[in-house]
């Protein structure tokens, strides 16, 4: 089930292993217990080779991968990533999250994720174009409509997308609802590049109404990590509703305000920051564009440590980007809600953190799992699979109405599955990674043990 090499999915494994066994659901329902071992082994994997051809005429070779997790609740859905770091173990990790995460939303989907070993940076088109026709051409016997619908994450934006379904078009002969994020003249959805950042603050909002009714993101001062689609709108979002962004941050350092007097980032800096990450290139090329003085570029850190006083932290880069140790510098500068724009955002060492801060009512900090958090993006991917089956088009305001309610649901779902399971004795917040955890759990097995998955 876990093996030494996979130290990722060990992780997800242990932390819904820990959570479950933590609260009353095995007491309540105990059949669910003897399925854990099932449900957390993939009903497929695909492993394949990738052959290209680069510009300068070299043969080149990747790995390409598929694990289609589980399918109880509808068709394998999850992105796909294109990065050097991708092996088995990462892709089993998102593939585990993307289930319960999916369940979350209420959607009709199961959990997957793909991916290969293929850095787009420094490529041409032309190469990528070529690279992603050959990805598509082992993945697309294995995908559809009503079988396995992929999307993009890390590495895998609208122009791979677009190369991809051209490609299975070509390959298959055939115009289907296949991938998400696609073009918005051929089958895309409105709000989709805006949806994970959008439903990560639209949750967040909740988690502010929940202890302080009426209250909500104005004045707030909020530190993002990340500067990608997920950072990006989030950041958009929080100016949007009057809070203020005092930090985001790539894979080689971080922009942090210099001063708390100072104002925040502007839609513009973010639009250029926008249109840097199209090209590829380093937000350290914006260290000299910026208002002299506004904001400190931090070469090879992360925000948590350099940000002062914040009231809400919005991890939104990649997995386990809070440490521990970070995690009791946020507590420190007085934050109060935590939540995950990306998969796996914090450690277990920083989870103990917050959940141990938690019960310290009132005035704890609260912490959302990005399974929860950030399931708008895969909310808004099912919205244009329904789109599509239906050949409709939605209105951005018919879009983001329904990705609205659904992370208002997912909140209120994840608030009362804590509540009706929670083994503590405490007059602090719910758990919401109990909630999330239990929840998303609890309606995948159900559906297994319906559809006889175990016998």
């Amino acid at each position: 089930m876990v093996l030494p090499s996979e130290p990722e999915f060990e992780q997800a494994y242990n932390e819904l292993l820990l959570t479950l066994e933590n609260s009353t659901l095995f007491e309540k329902k105990p059949n669910l217990k003897k399925v854990l071992p099932v449900v957390s082994i993939p009903e497929r994997v695909i492993q394949f080779r990738v052959v290209w051809q680069d510009d300068a005429g070299n043969l080149q070779v990747n790995r390409g991968f598929r694990v289609q997790f589980n399918s109880a609740l509808g068709p394998y859905k999850g992105g796909l990533r294109f990065h050097p770091t991708v092996n088995l173990s990462i892709l089993k990790f998102l593939g585990y999250e993307q289930i319960f995460k999916n369940a979350l939303t209420g959607l009709a989907m199961g959990g997957g994720k793909g991916g290969a070993d293929f850095d787009p940076k420094g490529k041409s088109d032309n190469e990528i174009r070529k690279f992603c026709e050959a990805f598509m051409r082992e993945l697309s016997r294995h995908i559809g409509p009503d079988t396995d619908v992929p999307a993009g994450d890390i590495g895998v934006g609208g122009r791979e997308i677009g190369y991809l379904f051209g490609a299975y078009r070509r390959y298959r002969n055939a115009f289907e609802g296949v991938l998400t994020g696609k073009g918005i003249t051929w089958g895309g959805s409105l709000i989709r590049p805006e949806a994970t950042g959008y439903g990560l603050i639209y949750y967040v909002e909740k988690m502010i109404d929940y202890v302080n009714p009426g209250d909500s993101f104005a004045g707030k001062t909020v530190a993002i990590s990340g500067s990608g689609n997920v950072a990006q709108f989030a950041a958009l979002k929080v100016i949007e509703l009057g809070g203020k962004v005092v930090s985001l941050s790539d894979s080689k350092g971080a922009f942090v305000l210099a001063s708390s007097e100072s104002e925040g980032f502007t839609p513009e800096e973010i639009s250029q920051i926008a249109n840097i990450k199209l090209l590829h290139q380093e937000l350290a090329t914006l260290d000299a564009k910026f208002k002299p003085g506004k904001f400190n570029y931090i070469p090879g850190a992360r925000p948590w440590t350099h940000v002062g006083a914040v009231d809400i932290a919005l991890p939104c880069a990649t997995q386990n980007e809070v440490s521990g140790e970070e995690a009791y510098a946020l507590v420190a500068a007085g934050c109060k809600f935590v939540a995950e724009g990306s998969n796996m955002g914090s450690t277990m060492e920083a989870i103990d953190v917050f959940e141990s801060e938690r019960i310290k009512a009132p005035g704890g900090t609260w912490y959302a799992p990005g399974k929860a958090a950030n399931c708008g993006g895969v909310a808004v991917s099912g919205l244009e699979m329904a789109q599509n089956s239906a050949r409709v088009a939605w209105t951005r305001e018919e879009v983001d109405a329904r990705l609205k309610d659904i992370m208002v649901t997912c909140f209120q779902n994840c608030v009362n599955t804590a509540i009706e399971y929670s083994s503590e004795k405490t007059d602090g917040l719910p758990s919401l990674v109990k909630g999330a955890n239990i929840a998303g759990f609890v309606k995948v097995v159900e559906a297994m043990l319906d559809q006889g998955d175990f016998y």
